[in-house]
């Protein structure tokens, strides 16, 4: 039986686990001072570039600076340089879009990307980035077989890519579908937002964990 476990004993954090009998099949926290910050999006500047960590830092409007490996960029922040080698054109004032992926702990500022990722109730889409794509790694054998036979009916933008969540299983290809119009529809509103707002600035917040849960397992 599939249950859903809330621990919330400790006042600065909330913990949800999903399980099906003694098997755990996902786990989040939160923090409730940070509650609304990991997954949202913000338009922000580059406060500088460090070469050395092959990084940058990125003022997002937090007062500590964010942190963000400049792997974690999109392609188009790429070029090939004479010599041929793939090299990074972010320079210090650049305003970018930046996701957060764990908030600022002790001394560290947040961690960021810049390859964007939507997250539906079966897909997450990475509007930005041909990196990721497929299949999430809890899912294996045949059952894996049949969420990319579903996904092969779908049709991907180019410079886009998906990745089937858990929640996908046993979905249909139409379903799958549905859920990507819904994700491209959001990104199309993200980017609609960015060319007017200040830099930095909050475009797009992501539910709370718990609204998160029931909406990925508690609909249809």
């Amino acid at each position: 039986m599939k249950r859903i476990l809330i621990n919330c004993s400790y006042s600065d954090e909330l913990r949800v686990a999903l399980v099906d009998g003694a098997k755990l099949f996902d786990l989040d926290n939160e923090f409730n001072a940070q509650a609304l910050l990991k997954g949202s999006i913000f338009k922000a500047t580059v406060s500088r570039v460090e070469s050395s960590l092959d990084a940058a830092f990125i003022n997002f409007g937090n007062e500590r600076h964010g942190f963000l490996p400049l792997k974690e960029l999109s392609s188009e922040y790429f070029t090939n340089g004479a010599d041929g080698k793939r090299k990074c054109i972010l320079k210090e004032g650049d305003q970018i879009l930046a996701q957060v992926l764990k908030e600022e702990r002790g001394t560290k500022g947040a961690a960021l990307s810049n390859q964007i990722s939507l997250a539906g109730r079966f897909i997450v889409l990475i509007p930005n980035s041909e990196k990721s794509g497929g299949v999430s790694r809890r899912i294996a054998g045949e059952e894996r077989d049949e969420i990319k036979n579903a996904l092969s009916e779908i049709d991907i933008p180019e410079g886009m890519s998906v990745i089937v969540r858990t929640a996908g299983l046993g979905r249909t290809a139409e379903e799958l579908k549905w859920d990507l119009d819904y994700l491209m529809n959001l990104w199309e509103q993200i980017k609609s937002t960015v060319g007017d707002a200040p830099s930095p600035s909050l475009i797009y917040k992501d539910d709370k964990l718990i609204l998160r849960v029931f909406r990925d397992y508690f609909q249809g």
